[in-house]
């Protein structure tokens, strides 16, 4: 019996060489939304107020382009990666046909 959940364990748990794209975009996209709700967190746990993303931004000076450009980068990738599932889950589900006789 132990034996088998042995090998259970070690398939879970074995190293995977060939991560697809679309895990490794899923990870980055919850460590950067996971970062973000820290961050703010964090702040409002000094500040008591939430902080301006965009007033902080603008600190940045011409390189606030750069992190704009960025991240609505990131969001459409996350937009079309979330359209792309939606559409491939629905052309995957087979199509009842109503037989009129």
């Amino acid at each position: 019996m132990f034996e088998n959940q042995y090998s259970i364990m070690e398939r879970l748990f074995a190293r995977q060489d060939d991560w697809d794209l679309g895990t490794i975009f899923w990870y980055a996209v919850v460590v950067w939304f996971s970062s973000s709700l820290l961050s703010q967190a964090v702040y409002l746990a000094f500040y008591g107020v939430p902080y301006d993303a965009v007033d902080l931004l603008k600190q940045f000076g011409p390189v606030y382009y750069l992190v704009f450009a960025v991240e609505l980068f990131i969001w459409i990738g996350i937009g079309s990666a979330v359209v792309f599932r939606v559409v491939k889950k629905l052309s995957n589900t087979p199509h009842q046909t109503v037989s009129h006789a």
